[in-house]
């Protein structure tokens, strides 16, 4: 469960990532009247650096508990 979670996690993270630069390719930083859709292009880039490490933290807590002492 923590390896299929830990993947999950690494492929959140890419999915956003080459989206946002998708986005960006498509639009591109040249063009002013395209604000919005650059500006979700940068929030996906953003959400991978956020969201990828995050699931990795929650996956790293998942499996098997503790043996207590």
């Amino acid at each position: 469960m923590k390896t299929m979670a830990q993947g999950g996690a690494c492929l959140s993270s890419a999915f956003c990532l080459l989206g946002g630069v998708w986005i960006l390719a498509k639009v591109g930083f040249s063009t002013k009247d395209d604000v919005m859709s650059t500006g979700i292009g940068l929030y996906f880039i953003g959400k991978a650096f956020f969201v990828g490490p995050m699931l990795w933290l929650a996956a790293g807590k998942c499996g098997r508990p503790a043996e207590t002492k």
